[in-house]
């Protein structure tokens, strides 16, 4: 934990901010050799850019000058011989270093969402679902323009730039400083440009950010939009939005638009003076007219990588900044310890709760020292008001959210000793709002598991008597339910659930037993479904509708995360205690 803290803090979002970029290149060593050509390439390429410039001086002094027309062939044979080296160089560079930039990016946004499938749910509470969907799609795709249009193009500009002006002094010593006298004043332009154009790509990403929570929130959540006629409002909400996202695209395009002109008037500045001072020397007879053409050259090869520079650093820079976004998520301290070792296949289904204390905010307790003893095979139900804290005992079980104290035990083992794949295997969960993927109904209920056949699917509906409506639908089976079950109703929703449970077949079954809101033949399904799937097995339930649990081995009412009350249904109405005003609430007082 403490190293990820110190990581966390040691990221700027800086062009070469170093310890992000060493942990950026810790998902480079899979490809280290396309990695390692990529930049021999780039030396290459950089040594041979200012060969060409050079050739030409030579055949115009050499060969032009001196009408010597079988050595101008031959040496336009060389250029085009190099044009052509230069080109497949060029090719094999730009597949090799995208090669390398989709690589990264698929490894990383794999660990990410592997890590982000460990977070506590507490996590997911406190996120716009919108924000690790921007972290894990569109602020990875920019880190793949680090390797195909940032760093590795750096260097090669660099070195490029390096060559040129080492041979431009070679040359000519007063040449070169004439046509170079601008040189520091395109390099402070730079500076402040990169220094500027840094904020504005910190603040696209933030909008981008924005408009993807905004929209996954409110398409998710359309229905209430349409129902309470606030779809104009809502419009007004998303134009404020993407009115600030197109602004912050607009700061970055203004400082380009001031950048780019500047570059230019100092590269022509650059030029008149080698022009002026140069075409004097050639006049006065001290320098050739190959050497002044070849400067030319040499003064477009210097500015066009400096004015692309400033472009790959920020292009770099963008790169960083998403980099740091994505390493503060693998930096949370949000995943779920699994230091377990214990395997949880063969036990009986024994569950304690001693003296457990839960919030999911600092200490405003949602349980207060609640503890209970559920015997293997025993059927518990759990009823109370709304926020007793009923829900907070099946996510503990699951370690879904974790307890601040107390413990937690099966078979008399603590949750936390147990793999935690493993004691979630053995825990099946049926909860009131069933979230089915869009997809079809068998790999809603399989998950996909290769080790469920569609023979165990075909048989767990017939069990839970489900079969007959999956059967009328097309493609029975096959049919794809669209996103979040859409195309079911929430009776036949439930119904999944129950056939995934039950091919699962855990020991333990945790289930929010809600028909509040079904048709009638549904609730009678269902409730069939139920006592099935409870038989047998340890089941604890949150019980909505009392008529439904009067057969548990153990009722405990619960009240301001307390157990204010526990027995039998029997002994429950006898004590004349809240579980008793709770029954006449439903059934009146005559029932009693």
């Amino acid at each position: 934990m403490a190293e990820r803290k110190s990581r966390s803090r040691s990221v700027s979002g800086d062009a070469f901010d170093f310890s992000l970029l060493a942990r950026i290149f810790e998902f480079v060593r899979p490809y280290r050799k396309v990695f390692y050509i990529s930049l021999l390439l780039t030396i290459v390429i950089a040594l041979l850019g200012p060969l060409r410039p050079y050739l030409i001086q030579y055949t115009l002094d050499h060969h032009v000058a001196e009408g010597n027309g079988r050595g101008l062939r031959d040496m336009t044979l060389l250029l085009i011989a190099l044009l052509l080296v230069q080109s497949l160089l060029q090719y094999f560079h730009t597949l090799l270093t995208n090669l390398l930039g989709q690589g990264v990016i698929r490894d990383m946004r794999v660990k990410l969402y592997k890590y982000i499938l460990t977070f506590k749910l507490k996590y997911f509470d406190r996120t716009a679902i919108g924000t690790p969907v921007t972290r894990t799609i569109s602020d990875i795709e920019t880190i793949s323009d680090i390797f195909s249009d940032g760093i590795i193009i750096i260097i090669g500009d660099i070195l490029q730039l390096v060559v040129v002006i080492g041979v431009m002094f070679y040359t000519d010593v007063k040449l070169s400083l004439v046509s170079l006298t601008v040189l520091p004043l395109l390099l402070v332009a730079t500076n402040i440009f990169k220094n500027r154009i840094k904020d504005t790509f910190q603040d696209v990403r933030t909008q981008v950010a924005r408009m993807n929570v905004f929209l996954q929130e409110h398409i998710t959540g359309m229905n209430i939009v349409q129902i309470f006629n606030r779809e104009d409002v809502e419009m007004d909400k998303f134009k404020a939005i993407n009115e600030e996202h197109k602004q912050a695209n607009i700061r970055s395009i203004w400082y380009y638009s001031i950048f780019f002109p500047v570059v230019e008037i100092l590269s022509a500045t650059s030029l008149g003076l080698l022009v002026w001072w140069g075409a004097k020397d050639v006049l006065a007879g001290h320098l050739t007219l190959g050497v002044l053409i070849a400067f030319i050259l040499y003064i477009n090869m210097l500015f066009r990588p400096i004015r692309e520079l400033a472009d790959k650093f920020n292009t770099l820079q963008m790169g960083m900044v998403s980099s740091e976004r994505i390493f503060k998520v693998l930096d949370t301290d949000d995943a779920i310890t699994n230091e377990g070792t214990k395997s949880a296949s063969h036990i009986k289904g024994e569950i304690e709760f001693k003296n457990v204390w839960f919030a999911y905010n600092d200490e405003d307790w949602v349980l207060r020292d609640v503890s209970f003893k559920v015997e293997a095979g025993q059927k518990v139900a759990l009823v109370g008001a709304t926020g007793a804290g009923k829900s907070s005992i099946i996510n503990l079980l699951n370690r879904f959210y974790e307890i601040n104290k107390g413990s937690i035990t099966i078979d008399g083992m603590d949750i936390h000793e147990y793999e935690l794949g493993s004691l979630r295997e053995q825990i099946g969960v049926v909860l009131q709002d069933v979230f089915l993927f869009s997809d079809t109904v068998a790999n809603n209920i399989t998950l996909r598991n290769p080790a469920i056949s569609r023979a165990q699917v075909v048989e767990a509906a017939r069990k839970v008597q489900a079969d007959k409506f999956i059967e009328r639908m097309p493609g029975a089976y096959d049919y794809n339910v669209r996103e979040r079950g859409g195309m079911l109703s929430v009776g036949q929703r439930q119904l999944i659930s129950f056939i995934r449970v039950y091919v699962y077949n855990p020991t333990i079954l945790v289930m929010d037993e809600a028909t509040s809101s079904v048709d009638h033949e549904s609730e009678e399904l269902i409730q069939n479904a139920s006592e099935r799937l409870t038989a047998d097995r340890t089941s604890i339930i949150i019980a909505h509708r009392l008529s439904t649990i009067q057969n548990a081995d153990l009722i405990m009412v619960m009240d301001k995360g307390k157990i204010i009350e526990s027995g039998t249904h029997q002994q429950l109405l006898k004590s004349q205690g809240p579980y008793k005003k709770l029954y006449e609430i439903q059934f009146g007082k005559a029932a009693g």
